[in-house]
């Protein structure tokens, strides 16, 4: 392993994402701090939504803005080098094993996307203004679902980037990112949908819910959550399945 070839790869993607701050920040915070204001401030003030809902909605603004922070990190610059700059010839020219290559890959995301929780959580606070009622009592607890939630959302991010084409990025919105964002639990805990038995069954496909309850979990431990080893169990198996079928995808592209 060649430790100074890593740390060069890990310091040019740490340069471009600040090359492009302002559109990693937009397309990070705007859709999550518009959803937070919209639902947190107009609805809970309007008298809408109970005051309560502003605790249970920060929890799933940090999951969901690290969980497609940690996608978007990883899956669009891998579409872009394999199909359209053919960037990555460069580096799989140099000096370290191709699984390397996309391990440093999915380390970038993980701390784009562990960045991202920790800055939306001041920015949504202050966009909900008084009335959340935040506890971090295990401070170990919250550390824990950060690098879990970081580490499976870059994993994912490796494996949709590897088996996305360049003309199925539209889909995977589609097909993909907008079904995780509605059934992920973000707006509602995942003991809401009791009332669905098959549906509550069905979501637990979807990772975007042990991200949410985790932070639910670790922040608002009051409220309804799913208990700790069910979220511990999936995000640890959600990040063996992805970085597994992405580091397959990964070298099955690198070699055609």
């Amino acid at each position: 392993m060649n430790w100074k070839t890593f740390g060069a790869m890990l310091a040019r993607d740490a340069h471009v994402a600040r090359r492009n701050a302002v559109q990693l920040i937009l397309q990070t915070f705007l859709q999550p701090l518009l959803f937070v204001f919209i639902f947190g401030r107009v609805m809970v003030g309007s008298g809408y939504m109970p005051a309560i809902y502003k605790s249970l909605l920060l929890p799933g603004i940090i999951a969901i803005s690290m969980v497609f922070t940690g996608i978007w990190a990883v899956a669009m610059p891998l579409i872009a080098e394999f199909q359209w700059t053919r960037e990555i010839e460069d580096r799989l020219l140099a000096p370290i094993n191709m699984t390397w290559i996309a391990i440093e890959k999915v380390l970038a995301g993980a701390i784009q996307a562990a960045v991202a929780g920790l800055v939306v959580i001041p920015l949504a606070w202050l966009v909900l203004g008084r009335g959340v009622g935040i506890q971090m009592e295990n401070p170990v607890l919250f550390i824990a679902i950060v690098l879990l939630v970081s580490a499976f959302s870059a994993c994912g991010g490796l494996a949709l980037g590897c088996s996305i084409n360049q003309q199925h990025i539209g889909l995977m919105f589609g097909m993909v990112i907008t079904p995780m964002i509605f059934f992920g639990c973000t707006y509602y805990p995942w003991n809401a949908l009791a009332k669905f038995p098959i549906l509550q069954k069905l979501v637990l496909i979807n990772p975007l819910v042990y991200a949410n309850e985790g932070f639910r979990l670790a922040l608002t431990p009051a409220m309804p959550h799913m208990p700790l080893p069910m979220v511990y169990g999936a995000l640890i198996g959600f990040s063996i399945l992805f970085t597994w079928l992405g580091l397959r995808k990964f070298e099955s592209r690198a070699l055609d």
